[in-house]
């Protein structure tokens, strides 16, 4: 971070929720902090008030404003979102598209596969060629390199599809390199990557240089694997692109998982910051706070954004 921006953006923070100095600088160098807007409130101006003038950042990331996913906003209401994000002097650190997200075909259909749309995404396999060209489109107007894709719903069997999955990721970051951004895929419990090791394996299965990892170690929690330090010891350190942060814990009875605010569940979130920055991650950080606890989802994401600068001051930065 420049120093003209470092002081921009430390002019803008009440005295309420700056943090140290010290803190702030090492942040600076270092990671990005960002937060999911949609995740604080689906009025897009009230989450770019939240995140810029309460949690004092300069960095969001998109999905989903007034029930409608990025990949349908028209053009005033990207022109409108810029406005806003100008008024906020905010970034987008990444387009948090839902590219692959959908049944991969010739299949069995997934049991993942859901009965109604996420994130107000309703698109079919046949859309995905648009829905990339609109990503590139989106970035540009946004003026982010980092769009996140996934790698369709989970099979019980992929193997047989396997192959055939990674080709098409890897004609998608082809793509992806001749218009200048980078594509981060995120292991999702959901899809057929859902671990570090898994992770791994399609790193290595799809070489191209736009392809990236979005690493979430919730959602590798969420498929059995303990994300740090097992998972993240898995995965190739600079081809990750970027990183989602929530935190799990597991469900009385033991069976299955249930999201939490940052810092009261089981993940060494301190731990996995400290490695990233050992391993010299300089990418976005970004809380994905899913967990609600009965509470609405701007609170929600306060207490966890708290647990989150708490977890990033334990860990040294």
């Amino acid at each position: 971070m420049s120093s003209p921006t470092r002081r921009t953006f430390l002019s803008s923070l009440g005295a309420s929720v700056a943090w140290s100095l010290a803190a702030l600088r090492a942040i600076g160098d270092g990671f990005t902090v960002s937060i999911l807007t949609d995740e604080i409130s689906q009025d897009f101006g009230r989450a770019c008030e939240v995140a810029s003038r309460e949690f004092g950042l300069g960095h969001v990331d998109l999905r989903e404003m007034h029930g409608k996913n990025i990949m349908k906003w028209d053009a005033a209401e990207v022109g409108d979102a810029r406005k806003i994000l100008e008024r906020f002097r905010l970034r987008v650190a990444c387009i948090a598209s839902p590219i692959f997200k959908v049944d991969w075909p010739g299949a069995p259909k997934s049991s993942f596969s859901p009965a109604r749309d996420q994130f107000g995404a309703d698109f079919t396999f046949a859309q995905q060629d648009e829905l990339l060209d609109r990503s590139f489109e989106l970035a540009k107007a946004f003026n982010t390199d980092r769009i996140r894709i996934f790698d369709f719903w989970r099979l019980d069997d992929p193997a047989p599809h396997r192959a055939a999955i990674d080709d098409v990721v890897r004609k998608a970051a082809v793509k992806a390199r001749r218009h200048g951004v980078t594509l981060v895929l995120e292991n999702e419990f959901a899809c057929n990557t859902a671990t570090g090791a898994e992770a791994a394996r399609l790193l290595a299965a799809v070489r191209e240089p736009a392809l990236e990892l979005n690493w979430d170690p919730g959602n590798a929690v969420f498929r059995g694997e303990t994300a740090f330090p097992d998972g993240y010891a898995r995965l190739p350190k600079n081809r990750i692109g970027h990183v989602h942060c929530k935190d799990a814990v597991q469900k009385s009875g033991g069976n299955g998982w249930d999201w939490m605010a940052m810092g009261r569940g089981v993940i060494d979130w301190a731990g996995q910051f400290r490695a990233l920055a050992h391993d010299g991650y300089r990418g976005a950080v970004t809380l994905e706070t899913h967990w609600r606890g009965g509470l609405t989802p701007e609170e929600a994401s306060r207490q966890s954004f708290a647990g989150m600068k708490e977890l990033l001051k334990k860990a040294g930065l």
